[in-house]
């Protein structure tokens, strides 16, 4: 597959930008705690599914404390809709713990200190520090990787060294590019049945030609 050329980049940026300059996670939330819960939900789950799991969950649970003192059980019953429910209800509390004893109660909100939490690595602390403080950073989910591979921007075999690409490309505005591209791959460039014809705003620079097997 070709790859994007520096003007090419440059291009597929500016319009992406001017697409989705506004663009928020469809995740519901309204404090930093509902987010870092809801992102560590939305690992393999759809944003859909964990708006329908979290009011619930947020209404038991509504601050770290609470969480921090959860039955496990009850975590597990309040979440059993969403994929791995088991091991995100253990993460879930002793995240919540883990803030209670080491951050005084208060999310931390860089990255060195949020990958410390358990259940939350690089992408999902990324994605936090994007969504609630405009961070220039970039997180590569599964939209992300397929738009950057389609459109020839990145060649790299996984979503750390694709983000590394991604950054080193488009270097600033990343926050924009991100939540663009999530978006993009999700309503336009689908991973199956992509709008080719009907949305894509991209698709003279795709680079796939027709094959739709990557991501």
């Amino acid at each position: 597959m070709k790859k994007a050329t520096k003007k090419e980049i440059l291009e597929i940026k500016e319009i992406l930008i001017s697409n989705y300059s506004d663009a928020v996670t469809e995740l519901n939330y309204n404090n930093l705690y509902e987010l870092l819960i809801s992102v560590m939900l939305s690992a393999q789950c759809t944003d859909k599914r964990v708006n329908i799991i979290t009011p619930k969950l947020f209404d038991k649970y509504p601050n770290v404390e609470k969480l921090s003192q959860a039955n496990l059980d009850d975590v597990k019953e309040l979440i059993k809709s969403c994929s791995f429910f088991n091991n995100k209800a253990v993460n879930l509390i002793k995240m919540a713990t883990a803030v209670m004893e080491n951050f005084e109660g208060e999310i931390p909100l860089d990255e060195k200190s949020l990958v410390t939490l358990a259940g939350v690595g690089q992408k999902t602390a990324h994605v936090v520090m994007i969504e609630y403080a405009g961070a220039n950073l970039m997180a590569v989910d599964t939209h992300v990787f397929r738009v950057a591979h389609r459109l020839g921007i990145s060649s790299a075999k996984t979503a750390i060294l694709t983000e590394v690409e991604l950054t080193k490309k488009f270097k600033t505005d990343l926050h924009i590019l991100h939540q663009g591209m999530v978006l993009f791959g999700r309503y336009v460039c689908k991973a199956i049945k992509p709008e080719c014809e009907e949305k894509c705003f991209l698709k003279e620079y795709c680079k796939s030609k027709g094959s739709f097997k990557v991501g």
